[in-house]
C-alpha cells in the first residue's frame, strides 16, 4: 500500500524551504500532495490558480522533480477533510524557527482533534533554508533586491511581473 502525505499552506510564493520539505517528505512517502490553500482569511499576492502554477513550474520546470509521486491542488476545506480524500494520514510541516512551534503545534493538536487517526509530521528544511518567508521574498523583490538565493528562476520571474 502507499503511503501519501499531504503538504498545506499558502505558497505564496514558493520558496527553497517549502521545496527542501518537498524533498525530504519524497524520502519517506511515496506520493505528496501539496495543496494550495485557497482560503479567504488571507492577503494573497498571487491567487489560487497562479499559485499552482507557480508551484508546477518551480518542481517540474526548474528542478524536474518527479510528477509521478507530486500532485498539486487547491483546496478551501479542512486540511482534515483532504487526509480523508486521498486516503492519508499523514499531515507535513514545515518548521523553520522556535517561533513557528507555538502556532503549528496548536494546528496540529486542532487537527487531531478532529481526526485522532491523522498525524502531523514537522519537517525542518536544511539551515541555510531555514530563514526564508514568502513574506521577506515578497518584501525583497518589492524594493527590487536579489532573491535567487531563496527561490526558483520561473517563481523570480513571476514574482517580478507581478511587481512591475
Amino acid at each position: 500500500m502507499s503511503k501519501t502525505a499531504i503538504y498545506p499552506g499558502t505558497f505564496d510564493p514558493i520558496t527553497f524551504g517549502h521545496i527542501d520539505v518537498i524533498k525530504k517528505s519524497l524520502k519517506l512517502f511515496d506520493k505528496v500532495v501539496v495543496a494550495v490553500s485557497d482560503g479567504e482569511n488571507k492577503n494573497y499576492l498571487f491567487d489560487v490558480e497562479e499559485r499552482i502554477e507557480i508551484v508546477k513550474n518551480a518542481l517540474f520546470k526548474d528542478l524536474n522533480m518527479n510528477r509521478k509521486k507530486i500532485i498539486i491542488i487547491s483546496f478551501k476545506s479542512l486540511t482534515t477533510t483532504l487526509c480523508k480524500k486521498y486516503k492519508s494520514n499523514i499531515i507535513l510541516r514545515g518548521l523553520r524557527a522556535v517561533s513557528d512551534f507555538e502556532y503549528e503545534f496548536q494546528l496540529a493538536g486542532m487537527n487531531r482533534k478532529l481526526n485522532d487517526k491523522i498525524e502531523t509530521i514537522f519537517l525542518m528544511s536544511d539551515v541555510e533554508n531555514q530563514i526564508i518567508s514568502s513574506k521577506f521574498v515578497k518584501e525583497i523583490i518589492k524594493l527590487k533586491g536579489d532573491i535567487k538565493k531563496f527561490t526558483t528562476k520561473t517563481t523570480i520571474k513571476a514574482l517580478k511581473n507581478k511587481y512591475e
